[in-house]
């Protein structure tokens, strides 16, 4: 494991404690003070402060990537050189093109499994909504993600028993009226949050044509309407300092019906999403929830693909990450111009 954050000890350290007959967690690395000695010590497992340590270690095979975006593609391919057999990424795989030309050339080259974290697209609940979109034969007229999200630390201290940390250092206030810094804020966010359903979004609508309006929205937070696929996509998203539980919707319009379904806050494991879907008539149809959630659906995900029992797939990681980046490029472009809805 590269990171140590709360992140980690709420989610990626239970799911694989919990996945012992694939998994064994034997080192951890992480420059955070100490936090990669406390995460050791309670897993039994080695720490080091830095990649390094933990890249040198014979006894890694599989390397988790869960550290800041800008940082990972580095580290995909020092684990590559290495000699490391399998990678799991956070998303983003990569946050421009170039670093994803870089590490899927290489992971293809050295025959390197590699997985991206995108739970919401491995949730089995996502599965089971393609199978009715495609058995019913309907076109799909709009998508919508929307998001309120509640500060992490409630759902950290929730599932790891920790004490939410203190508020970080102020910095500098946010200006939504400075085009430069509106557009850099919406473009971190599209890569960085909004990735959670934009897989998604291009399995539906895998052609995206262009962005037609895009906004910061205070205290901070996107609004972004897209024209994808032949269809209009929304996805809009506001990170709230207190308040309500995180709500995490996506929308699903067509010529039949309407789904919808709503996705577990972030580091809980609570199964799948809950999925509604209502027709034509008015009558609504729930699927039921199962226990297996997404974040534990991508590492079953990673050891079927070693195992031989799954394709490794760069080219639909490949699609996913120009898809993302070139949304998040263009969403950026029209904030920075001021171009208005």
């Amino acid at each position: 494991m590269i990171g140590a954050g709360p992140g980690v000890w709420a989610l990626h350290a239970p799911t694989l404690r919990a996945m012992a007959d694939d998994y064994r967690i034997v080192h951890v690395a992480d420059a955070g003070g100490g936090r990669a000695e406390r995460i050791g010590r309670t897993l039994d497992a080695r720490w080091s402060g830095a990649a390094q340590g933990l890249l040198a270690d014979p006894a890694v095979e599989i390397v988790a990537i869960c550290t800041p975006p800008g940082t990972h593609a580095a580290l995909i391919l020092a684990a590559v050189a290495a000699g490391k057999r399998a990678i799991f990424c956070e998303k983003p795989l990569a946050t421009t093109t170039e670093e994803l030309d870089a590490v899927l050339g290489v992971c293809a080259a050295n025959d390197v499994v590699l997985v991206v974290g995108t739970n919401h697209l491995f949730d089995p609940a996502w599965d089971r909504v393609k199978q009715h979109l495609d058995s019913s034969r309907a076109r799909v007229l709009s998508v919508s993600s929307t998001l309120a999200l509640a500060p992490n630390d409630r759902y950290h201290a929730l599932v790891a028993g920790t004490v939410p940390a203190a508020l970080p250092p102020a910095r500098p206030p946010i200006d939504l009226s400075d085009p430069i810094m509106s557009a850099a804020i919406v473009r971190q966010l599209l890569i960085g949050l909004a990735i959670h359903d934009l897989p998604l979004v291009r399995d539906l609508l895998p052609e995206l044509e262009s962005v037609e309006y895009a906004r910061g929205v205070a205290p901070i937070g996107y609004d972004v309407g897209i024209r994808a696929g032949g269809a209009l996509a929304r996805l809009s998203a506001v990170m709230l300092p207190a308040g309500a539980d995180t709500r995490w919707r996506f929308t699903i319009v067509t010529t039949h019906d309407r789904v919808e379904i709503d996705f577990p806050p972030p580091f809980v494991h609570v199964g799948s999403a809950e999925v509604r879907v209502r027709d034509e008539a008015g009558r609504v149809t729930r699927f039921p929830v199962v226990d297996e959630d997404g974040y534990q659906a991508e590492w079953r995900s990673l050891a079927e693909i070693l195992r031989g029992h799954r394709p490794m797939e760069y080219d639909e990681l490949e699609a996913d990450a120009r898809f993302a980046i070139a949304l998040a490029d263009a969403a950026a472009d029209v904030v920075r111009k001021g171009t208005a809805p």
